[in-house]
């Protein structure tokens, strides 16, 4: 342990009281009349259709993996609208419908998808600025809110400049009911890994596409939450990523 740390502390609770030990796991029974909705919709919200992404060719894997870095530094010269929408496809977009399950790019566990995409759009080619939600089973953006919002997406993100400069910032949040219904308080581990799923391929996508991208885990966690407007306890921001053509 790190000197001066305390012991006993949230993270180690955490840690500790949601460890599966054999001979011990939780006994509960799936209602299935209770599973929360997939998919997170706003009715009411202007759409913005998103280009067909491109499922063939593409920069070889393992290339784009020696390539990866964290880039906080990006150009002037703004994405393109089907550079935005392979980004998106790449974070959670659906690969194959089968007995009704739409599963996704991005792994998630019992496949429940409790994570929603929102993002921060600061200079994208016939986009508006503003804030959106990734609509998945449609791939298109659902617009939320327009107008810049640079200032108030880089505060949040602990006065990171680089949130600011970039040309999108893509914001995770965690549907906590849709693992809950299953996995209990367990849960909470499995929403934060699969968004680091969810980042890990955004990051790749960004190489593959010449673009690049920093993951963000330090931000402030309501200011996030009222930028969205999710109420931060049934729904709550769990990280960013900044996306961008690099300098």
């Amino acid at each position: 342990m790190v000197s001066g740390e305390r012991s006993g502390g949230i993270g180690d609770r955490f840690q500790q009281e949601l460890k599966y030990q054999r001979g011990r796991l939780p006994a509960w029974q799936l209602d299935w009349t209770r599973k929360p909705e997939t998919y997170k919709q706003y009715p009411s919200a202007p759409r913005v259709e998103l280009d067909v992404p491109d499922r063939a060719g593409g920069a070889p894997l393992w290339s784009v993996l020696a390539g990866r870095r964290s880039v906080r530094h990006f150009s002037t010269e703004p994405m393109t609208k089907a550079e935005l929408s392979q980004l998106l496809w790449a974070t959670q977009g659906v690969t194959k419908v089968q007995q009704g399950y739409a599963f996704r790019t991005a792994p998630s566990a019992g496949a429940l998808y409790p994570v929603e995409t929102y993002m921060v759009v600061n200079a994208v080619e016939n986009i508006e600025q503003g804030v959106y939600h990734y609509a998945v089973a449609q791939h298109e953006l659902e617009q939320l809110r327009t107008g810049d919002s640079r200032m108030a997406i880089a505060q949040a993100a602990l006065d990171q400049e680089m949130a600011y400069h970039a040309h999108v910032v893509f914001i995770w949040t965690g549907v906590f009911a849709r693992s809950k219904w299953k996995y209990q308080q367990r849960a909470y581990r499995y929403v934060y890994l699969d968004a680091g799923h969810i980042a890990q391929n955004v990051a790749l996508a960004a190489v593959g596409l010449g673009l690049g991208s920093c993951q963000i885990g330090a931000l402030y966690d309501d200011e996030v939450n009222t930028l969205v407007d999710v109420d931060g306890v049934n729904e709550s921001v769990v990280y960013l990523t900044v996306v961008g053509r690099p300098r």
